[in-house]
């Protein structure tokens, strides 16, 4: 069984600004070209989810237009980017430097301007994971953010109770925007 972690395409925030949870559109033409290189590698069927914010939406739309009898996915809002609260569109230069110091000193639970801590991320994404490992059949597609890519890798790597210590225990690779990964998951099926 596989699951194809997807990275929406390219925003049409600047550059070097933060974002989360906003429901920032992405760029119309980035979308459309990853929708294209999206239906070239997917298989025939697959079963998916898409992340409900509207950014990840505009590409399980494209990709319905390039594959009209493709059925519609499921929105999860349990796939959504991490919630940075206040920090939320501001640009990273103007997130007071004691904040950010703050939550590289409690990584795993600080809640960047009083959103969702890495711990909450973590446990909305399992939840995720555990249903489609619970499925143990076929392929399966999450169009989604960096930040859920990073939760599902961590855990793979490392178990379902697994809570990084610290920043440099994070993943710091993702798919760039309009890409994407597929990893294999076990079968948790009983048999």
């Amino acid at each position: 069984m596989r699951l194809w972690l997807v990275r929406h395409a390219a925003t049409t925030s600047p550059p070097g600004v933060c974002y989360g949870a906003s429901d920032i559109p992405a760029d119309p033409v980035a979308t459309a070209a990853a929708a294209r290189r999206l239906d070239a590698a997917l298989p025939a069927r697959f079963g998916w989810r898409v992340s409900s914010l509207r950014r990840a939406r505009q590409l399980a739309q494209a990709l319905q237009e390039r594959r009209p009898g493709l059925a519609a996915p499921v929105l999860d809002s349990t796939l959504g980017e991490l919630n940075f609260g206040a920090w939320e569109c501001l640009p990273w230069d103007d997130v007071p430097r004691a904040e950010l110091d703050a939550w590289a000193a409690d990584f795993a639970d600080y809640c960047p301007g009083g959103g969702e801590s890495v711990r909450m991320l973590l446990r909305r994404v399992r939840h995720a994971l555990r249903t489609a490992m619970a499925d143990g059949v076929g392929d399966h597609v999450w169009i989604t953010h960096a930040g859920v890519i990073r939760a599902v890798r961590y855990t793979l790597q490392l178990g379902c109770t697994a809570v990084p210590p610290d920043a440099g225990h994070w993943p710091r690779e993702a798919p760039a925007p309009g890409q994407w990964v597929c990893v294999a998951l076990p079968d948790t099926r009983e048999g």
